[in-house]
């Protein structure tokens, strides 16, 4: 299923703007990104979920892995390398609380979401992948005391040009 299949139910449709792709960036960086979040980020990317988590996709990946990437694989809390490291781990979104979100690659062709949580200081592991995560996350069946209560109806703004 694709992004747009699982999330509108949470989040409505993909934001009707040109959506980009990552295929320079995957050149430059050496590697392929997960499909299920090239799909993700190229329809829902570039934008914010009800004022609390910020998803990157083909405007900001870059520019933002380039900022927190380096700062992620330096904390004591970040159990590996992120990308574009060989091997590294994809940071794909963050929220208003500093949380950075990851996708792990579980060697079996399965990426699941993980978290630096900054107020606790800690690592987070799931065994979800991108879209189930989200599509979990967003509607309260999963335990994420880390997250807000969420409103009936999430508010998805695109980022600025």
């Amino acid at each position: 299923m694709s992004a747009a299949d699982v999330l509108t139910p949470v989040l409505g449709p993909p934001p009707q703007r040109a959506a980009g792709t990552f295929e320079a960036l995957e050149r430059e960086w050496g590697v392929a990104l997960p499909e299920e979040y090239a799909d993700f980020g190229s329809a829902y990317g570039d934008a914010t979920i009800s004022d609390f988590i910020f998803l990157y996709g083909p405007r900001t990946l870059q520019s933002y892995a380039a900022r927190m990437g380096p700062r992620m694989a330096r904390s004591p809390f970040v159990p590996g390398e992120v990308l574009p490291a060989k091997g590294g781990m994809l940071l794909w979104g963050n929220t208003v609380e500093g949380d950075q979100l990851f996708l792990v690659d579980r060697g079996d062709g399965r990426w699941t979401v993980a978290a630096f949580r900054r107020n606790w200081a800690d690592w987070y592991e799931s065994d979800l992948t991108l879209l189930d995560w989200l599509r979990q996350a967003l509607t309260g069946q999963v335990a994420t005391d880390w997250l807000p209560v969420w409103p009936r109806r999430h508010t998805l703004v695109p980022a600025q040009e």
